[in-house]
């Protein structure tokens, strides 16, 4: 749906992007991720046809992003970071105006206002001023207008910022829903909610692509030890100590009286050995389970700690 092949944008002297290759196919929901400045805005207004790329090459549904701008424009639905809504119109009068823009048939066009209001929660407020609308309804409506021509791909940037956990959490939900029937690119720094919503994730830094893959994969390939969590009921003196003395063991932190992390090699399985110490020692284990590397802990690792490095080698 979505191909993506050397894409470069310069201002000037200075590279936003800097040869971006990468493949969204259908169906997928893929998050588009990366610090302030990386180029995650750039890549989207090209995708959007908003911005001409200066070298390579992007296609969407097999159009040319610089040749077919209005094929893609009726492929496509577009929620930029601030909705691009007219605040002193109706809703639904705004989204008939909107479908309108798409070239929706006019007979066709009440039957679409209807179907977004319905899928976008909207139904309530479609007689209300937009400019009177709380923040997550202005944001309901900036989907619906994405949504208004049946798009086969919404690119989605940052959908959700500004708003309240409450809202966060029945946006969040729409586009769960919106992704069993679309394909969605969606950017946003609230790491927690790609984790819930997106298949893959394509982290960028500095314009360039530092990571593809979903996270299960991301997790494997950056994982260079194994860690466990270990609760007991009964706090002990020495408890760390002995975990320490298994074989095998990198580090144990402490974390509180009851609690404990315990870093190992990478190929080493250690909850049987640890589940038996416990138990011959009596502490009362309360809880013994893996940790994963979280996206948060994979993100600054990719956006950070390697920058670090790469300066020190410079």
């Amino acid at each position: 749906m979505i191909e993506v092949e050397h894409l470069t944008k310069n201002y000037g002297p200075r590279s936003a992007v800097k040869d971006l290759s990468f493949q969204i196919n259908q169906g997928e929901v893929v998050g588009f991720l990366g610090p302030n400045g990386a180029g995650k805005s750039t890549t989207m207004n090209i995708l959007t046809c908003i911005l001409p790329a200066t070298e390579g090459k992007a296609r969407v549904c097999g159009f040319d992003t610089f040749e077919q701008s209005m094929e893609i424009r009726k492929v496509i639905g577009y929620l930029p970071e601030t909705p691009p809504l007219y605040q002193d119109m109706v809703v639904d009068k705004f989204l008939a105006f909107s479908a309108g823009l798409r070239h929706v048939p006019r007979k066709k066009i009440s039957a679409a206002v209807d179907r977004v209001l319905q899928q976008c929660g909207l139904g309530d407020v479609r007689h209300r001023i937009i400019g009177r609308l709380s923040k997550g309804y202005q944001q309901r409506v900036g989907l619906a207008q994405a949504m208004i021509h049946d798009p086969k791909i919404l690119i989605l940037d940052e959908p959700t910022i500004g708003l309240d956990p409450i809202q966060i959490i029945e946006i969040r939900k729409l586009i769960q829903e919106l992704g069993k029937a679309h394909t969605i690119l969606l950017s946003s720094h609230i790491l927690p909610e790609v984790t819930q919503i997106c298949q893959r994730v394509i982290i960028i830094n500095e314009g360039e692509i530092v990571a593809m893959d979903t996270l299960d994969g991301l997790n494997a390939s950056m994982r260079h030890s194994r860690r466990l969590e270990l609760k007991v009921r009964q706090p002990a003196d020495g408890i760390q100590a002995k975990l320490e003395g298994l074989g095998r063991v990198i580090s144990v932190q402490m974390r509180g009286q009851n609690l404990f992390v315990i870093e190992s090699e990478p190929d080493a399985h250690l909850q049987d050995e640890v589940a038996r110490m416990a138990l011959d020692q009596q502490w009362g284990i309360e809880e013994l389970k893996p940790m994963d590397m979280t996206l948060e802990d994979i993100f600054l690792k990719l956006t950070t700690e390697e920058k670090e490095v790469r300066e020190v080698q410079a």
